[in-house]
């Protein structure tokens, strides 16, 4: 039994989840096209590797790239290379980027994979390799290469897998109903993941309130005999599912700032990641699909959907019932630290973990934000144990060191000082642009850094050609001086 520890704040929310996780898990139907935005994340975008009018299978690599943090992206049906053309993509600013478009057949036909029978038969490195080639990223909503998070590094000793499944933001359910549905596939890729990290032991933390899950899940470790994987529910608490605060819970070990998890020992893998290791080792699938939350009062028939990635959300939605009369605002993820949409044309990504068709009661649209009263409440909420008020005076003033100073970067977006906050100020917004705008600031230092080298370098070289030819023309100088003198002396004897 593991003595649970508290984090600073947090927040008790009314979750709504009782509107998608009473409904059985469906498959989605296969639509009728298929967009793979080419940008993964900030920095970081996959070159295609089809052209326009070629014919691809379900499972095939359509794109990809030589970038340490790219994942190649699977055709998750068969179907016919429409276009490579910019397109809206699933981004908090609105914006367009290029996208690969498949037209699919209905055939779904797909590539011949094989699994591996014995995955302890397999040394870590293969299993990185399998889980990299699959294109497996975090799924609970983080999207990080999932291979490079199994390869910590010689400095780092690892004593703990935790699984999240805790699903503390409103309305996400995807999670519990995977765990309920395929809680094998949960546990086999935990097994998995404890073989390649050549480590003993496994917490699997689930909400309190998802009784059915840990039922599925207790019945399913009873079957495996294993007894290195423990299941273990925390309080219902936001942000309990945020990786630092569900490791302070679990294992009262705190990360250290501007640290990972690694460094106190801990690697913490989302359920449905495990999942997905599950499928690419022992299957031989790649990441095609994922369990995806449609939510909200602003849906006619809320539930939980295998869904296959790059499908539009408009079809996904036209699954569901289709929108009710009240829907106000498409967000991708949750209430707390979703975005809104523009366009319901935009298709999921493999980090959609939820889309909330949401009413003006969901998401409190139209409350005017006022001047701060300096009541600290934002303060007492944070998770993070920051001091917002200060941020948010500092991140308006464009003071940015001393946003720094504050621990800016330590601020995990999840937005219980706006929750608390009386006067309805968009804290995380002020926090998110003065991230934005120190990186762009550490990008231009960098670049002012490389011009002023190459400046350097330039003057170097010409100093040093310089100096090159000042000696060259000094050793003909005095090439010619001996040649003057033996000239004289030959003279002078010939005389």
């Amino acid at each position: 039994m593991l003595n649970l520890a508290r984090f600073h704040g947090g927040l008790h929310l009314p979750n709504n989840k009782e509107l998608s996780n009473q409904a059985p898990l469906r498959q989605a139907s296969i639509p009728k096209k298929l967009v793979y935005p080419l940008m993964q994340r900030p920095g970081v975008t996959v070159d295609p590797k089809v052209q326009v009018g070629e014919r691809v299978l379900r499972g095939q690599v359509i794109a990809h790239s030589d970038h340490p943090l790219a994942t190649p992206v699977h055709a998750a049906s068969s179907g016919v290379i429409e276009a490579i053309e910019e397109r809206l993509i699933p981004h908090p600013s609105g914006m367009a980027d290029v996208c690969i478009v498949i037209a699919t057949d209905g055939l779904d036909e797909s590539l011949v994979t094989q699994g591996v029978a014995d995955f302890s038969s397999q040394d870590p490195a293969s299993i990185r390799t399998a889980i990299k080639n699959a294109g497996i990223v975090g799924l609970g909503g983080a999207a990080f290469p999932t291979a490079i998070k199994l390869n910590p590094g010689p400095q780092r000793k690892l004593d703990t897998l935790l699984l999240n499944g805790a699903e503390c933001e409103p309305y996400i359910t995807c999670d519990d109903c995977l765990m309920q549905n395929q809680p094998e596939s949960v546990l086999v890729g935990a097994q998995i993941l404890l073989h390649s990290l050549h480590i003993e032991r496994c917490i699997v933390a689930i909400e309190d309130h998802m009784k059915r899950a840990y039922a599925r899940l207790t019945q399913a470790v009873a079957a495996l005999n294993d007894p290195r994987i423990i299941i273990v529910q925390v309080p219902a608490i936001y942000p309990t599912g945020g990786e630092k605060q569900l490791i302070k819970v679990v294992t009262g070990k705190e990360t250290p700032s501007g640290g990972i998890p690694a460094d106190i020992g801990v690697l913490c893998v989302n359920v449905g990641t495990a999942s997905a290791v599950y499928d690419a080792v022992c299957k031989g699938k790649p990441l095609t699909e994922r369990v995806i939350t449609v939510t909200g009062r602003g849906v006619k028939e809320p539930q939980n959907r295998y869904v296959r990635i790059g499908t539009p959300i408009s079809e996904l939605i036209e699954q569901c019932g289709g929108y009710t009369e009240h829907v106000e605002r498409l967000i991708m993820g949750g209430p707390m630290m979703g975005f809104a949409l523009p366009d319901d044309e935009i298709a999921v990504v493999k980090a959609t973990n939820c889309i909330l068709a949401g009413t003006a009661a969901d998401i409190n649209i139209g409350k005017q934000a006022m001047p701060c009263i300096r009541c600290g409440d934002c303060a007492k909420a944070c998770p993070v144990d920051l001091l917002p008020q200060q941020l948010y005076w500092h991140s308006r003033a464009g003071n940015l060191d001393k946003c720094k100073e504050f621990s800016l970067f330590d601020c995990i977006e999840c937005g219980c000082c706006e929750v608390v906050c009386p006067s309805h100020i968009p804290l995380v917004q002020y926090y998110r642009s003065a991230k934005s705008k120190v990186i762009a600031k550490a990008k231009e230092a960098e670049k002012a850094a490389v011009a002023k080298r190459r400046h350097d370098m330039h003057l170097e070289r010409k100093a040093k050609e310089q100096a090159e030819k000042a000696e060259r023309a000094r050793l003909k100088k005095e090439a010619l001086a001996k040649v003057k003198q033996a000239n004289a002396e030959k003279e002078g004897v010939t005389q």
